[in-house]
């Protein structure tokens, strides 16, 4: 997570929660978020932080924190059931993302980690009887629409492998729910476009703001008018939380941020940040990519009590303060960066870390 908690997270948490893909983006923040709130939290990853230097990165806040243990370990072949020990609930974040790699042959690395993988879990959760599970799905299930707010109701029409694989997964987790004898309920989120610090280099927002920082071109698939409706992830949190202390809640439930904004609005919010232009390349548009999503949020405010609470410009202002420092602190050379103003040195980048950190209303 950010150096800050979520503000607005005022829920309870589980007493003993375990994380799955702990060493991810979204999973270390809310590892974080959930040990800062008092939960005793297990997570497991099989990215090892003692040989991969992006899951030490993303961890190192839960470095040496009470109520924290990392188990490194791989879902598709280690024993489950151990970890879930006196678990409360269990937080399914460990799959493999992304649209374009989900083409061709790595397709069955995509069936093993977010089917098999779940299946497993799934599996063992029931038999552990950990009363609630929350797993990660995708609104790229979803798939194109005709513009409009995308309900829990409407039909899922999957336009790649991975947003396959993703629904498969959630409505493997629900199914197994619906079995009399099943003691864990489940709540599936759809997140829609995570953003924020520690978000992987190869997402838009990360890949916009890198380039006003460093001058670097970015490469723009399509002609930038695709709308996304993007989720600051303390937001994401807030509501991954809340949805495993909910008694009530299951089922698959929208997460959207309400930061309705087109890919060129990206571009001109990093400009407005940075100071700076962003060199475009455009390219062709990418299989699987669609030109709108957005949330419908109801179900998350009436089962969920929540909404969002970081907007597009605060939640990137943050975004970037991070990468700054992060860049800031890298060897210059090794990247090419240019100076920030021109003339400057790169110290100028240290400053951006000094921006005020996103505001929850």
């Amino acid at each position: 997570m950010s150096q800050n908690s979520p503000a607005h997270l005022t829920t309870t948490v589980p007493r003993r929660a375990v994380v799955t893909g702990a060493a991810g983006f979204i999973g270390s923040h809310l590892a974080h978020a959930l040990v800062q709130a008092g939960a005793i939290v297990i997570g497991v990853d099989r990215r090892d932080p003692a040989t991969d230097p992006t899951a030490a990165a993303n961890l190192a806040a839960l470095q040496g924190i009470p109520g924290y243990m990392h188990v490194t370990a791989d879902l598709l072949s280690c024993a489950i059931e151990p970890l879930l020990v006196d678990a409360n609930a269990v937080f399914h974040l460990a799959g493999i993302p992304g649209v374009r790699p989900s083409w061709g042959p790595k397709f069955s690395d995509y069936v093993a980690s977010n089917i098999l993988g779940t299946h497993r879990v799934m599996d063992a959760v029931a038999r552990m009887g950990v009363p609630r599970l929350v797993v990660a799905s995708s609104s790229s299930v979803y798939g194109a629409t005709d513009g409009g707010a995308s309900v829990e109701t409407d039909r899922p029409q999957p336009a790649s492998p991975y947003a396959v694989t993703k629904l498969a997964e959630e409505q493997l987790c629900l199914a197994h729910s619906t079995q009399a004898h099943c003691p864990t309920s489940v709540v599936a989120l759809r997140y829609f476009t995570v953003y924020g610090p520690r978000q992987r280099p190869d997402m838009y927002t990360h890949r916009a703001l890198t380039a006003a920082l460093t001058g670097q071109p970015l490469r723009l698939y399509g002609d930038g008018h695709q709308r996304r409706d993007f989720t600051y992830v303390d937001d994401a949190v807030s509501a991954t939380i809340t949805a495993a202390t909910v008694p009530t809640a299951q089922g698959v439930i929208n997460v959207g941020g309400g930061s309705g904004a087109s890919l060129l609005e990206v571009i001109n919010i990093a400009r407005s940040l940075t100071g700076r232009e962003v060199q475009v390349h455009q390219e062709h548009p990418r299989s699987g990519d669609v030109l709108t999503t957005r949330a419908n949020r109801s179900r998350a405010q009436e089962v969920l009590g929540w909404q969002p609470q970081v907007d597009l410009h605060n939640g990137m202002r943050a975004h970037m303060r991070a990468l700054a420092a992060e860049l800031h602190a890298e060897e210059p050379r090794s990247h090419g960066l240019r100076s920030f103003d021109g003339s400057a040195p790169l110290a100028a980048l240290a400053d951006l870390a000094l921006l005020p950190r996103p505001t929850h209303s």
